[in-house]
């Protein structure tokens, strides 16, 4: 909300620019979801700083393109496929935030590079606050999205929150 020159409240729109902490309304934590092991320690991270801040956190997955243009039918049977399973995986993720938080999670689907089209949301959505990625835990690598992330950081004008894979649930409640 925000005051007008008349002393009434007009909701601000949520392209507004972003600011501080506190120009926002609210701090939308956004997490990449894929099957891996790390991104349950960056779901874990997010619902919690969204808890502890009354945030909100905001889900995004990316299918990726499917290279199969042999047979034109089959090709659109497996986009479906995976699109029902994004919807079905979010809609589990979304539970568990729900949850862990009270409130349920903005949800986006993508198609494309996970890394590319994280940066995408980030820059067409003014309301999200930070990126929360889990590191790949057991290896130098931290894998390829924060790979990418780290190399391209200008392009993102917010931060990003690397989760090491290797903390445990409680060592993350405890951070949060």
């Amino acid at each position: 909300m925000v005051a007008t020159p008349a002393g009434g409240m007009d909701e601000e729109p949520a392209t507004a620019r972003r600011g501080s902490a506190e120009e926002r309304q609210e701090r939308v934590f956004l997490v990449l979801v894929d099957d891996s092991e790390e991104m349950a320690n960056a779901l874990r991270f997010a619902c919690r700083r969204a808890q502890h801040t009354h945030g909100r956190v905001a889900l995004l997955y990316v299918i990726e393109p499917i290279e199969f243009r042999d047979w034109l039918g089959v090709g659109r049977i497996m986009e479906e496929d995976a699109r029902a399973a994004a919807e079905q995986r979010l809609q589990s993720l979304a539970a568990r935030v729900f949850e862990q938080t009270g409130t349920m999670p903005a949800v986006h689907i993508r198609e494309g590079s996970r890394a590319e089209e994280l940066v995408k949301l980030v820059n067409e959505d003014r309301s999200i606050s930070l990126v929360v990625l889990g590191t790949a835990s057991g290896s130098s690598n931290p894998g390829p999205v924060v790979s990418y992330l780290l190399a391209n950081l200008r392009r993102l004008p917010i931060p990003v929150t690397l989760v090491p894979g290797e903390l445990t649930p409680e060592q993350i409640d405890r951070v949060t």
